[in-house]
């Protein structure tokens, strides 16, 4: 019967370490698995930076150009309109305008998705200088010894994006590893290419024609909304709104003007 008992106990106590291997490889796996999965967000956090630049880039700098891209769209274009008509409060830019009843307007900006680019350009060149400094100081806080060569800035509006090219060169060097990038790109979702085109052909027609209809351009673009507002001194506020984006852009006129009682 000792015997017996003891058999017994040993059986038990077999039986108890393979149940615990067993639990182990299970706990080690899930760990294997977790780390698979959570690794990337792991490494972007402790250093992602200095993997990827470019995405260092676009985080510091995509929400000043947002900021831009939507100042010029609700003032006509420009970051600080000269010659304008105040509308809620904003001061929207006249992209054609004749101060003359019964004439046609002249078209103020003749290339206007030249003068779209250059603005917003002029509006982050700042910021830009400002992140390509906190991408250099993040690398020499990892030991890094960084240069950094400062080049030139273009923004160009893309069908449904407003593609920033920062043609800068980041120099990095430790321990006999040297690390160069250039030609950063940022790429911002916004749909301003499509409405400042629509917005060039209604100015045509305003200088042309002194006024347009605007159920022509939302039968052609189904998901345009085209608003006209006419002001008591004859200008017209254009609103362009793309029903899938919501991104707008604003624009006043005076052409045509026919004074009341005429």
């Amino acid at each position: 019967m000792k015997r017996g008992g003891e058999n017994g106990r040993f059986f038990y106590n077999k039986t108890g370490q393979v149940t615990l291997f067993i639990i182990v490889a299970i706990i080690i796996v899930a760990v294997g698995v977790a780390i698979y999965f959570f690794f990337p967000g792991i490494f972007s956090t402790l250093g992602g930076q200095e993997a990827n630049p470019n995405a260092f880039i676009q985080t510091c700098i995509e929400d000043e150009i947002k900021s831009n891209v939507e100042l010029v769209s609700s003032q006509g274009g420009s970051l600080e309109p000269e010659f304008y008509f105040t509308y809620d409060d904003i001061p929207i830019e006249y992209l054609c305008y004749t101060s003359e009843n019964y004439k046609l307007c002249v078209v103020q900006q003749p290339l206007l998705k030249n003068h779209v680019e250059s603005e917003i350009r002029s509006g982050i060149e700042g910021e830009v200088k400002n992140c390509f400094n906190e991408l250099k100081n993040s690398f020499e806080k990892m030991g890094y010894d960084a240069t950094m060569k400062q080049g030139d800035i273009n923004v160009e509006l893309l069908p449904e994006k407003v593609v920033s090219t920062f043609n800068y060169t980041v120099t990095m060097t430790r321990t006999g590893e040297t690390k160069k990038y250039e030609s950063f790109n940022v790429v911002l979702n916004n749909n301003l290419y499509e409405l400042v085109g629509i917005a060039t052909s209604i100015i045509e027609g305003e200088a042309t024609q002194g006024k347009v209809d605007p159920r022509t351009y939302m039968t052609y673009y189904p998901n345009l909304k085209v608003e006209k507002n006419l002001r008591d001194d004859g200008t017209r506020i254009y609103i362009l709104t793309d029903g899938n984006t919501k991104d707008k852009f604003q624009f006043a006129s005076r052409s045509l003007v026919f004074p009341p009682g005429h």
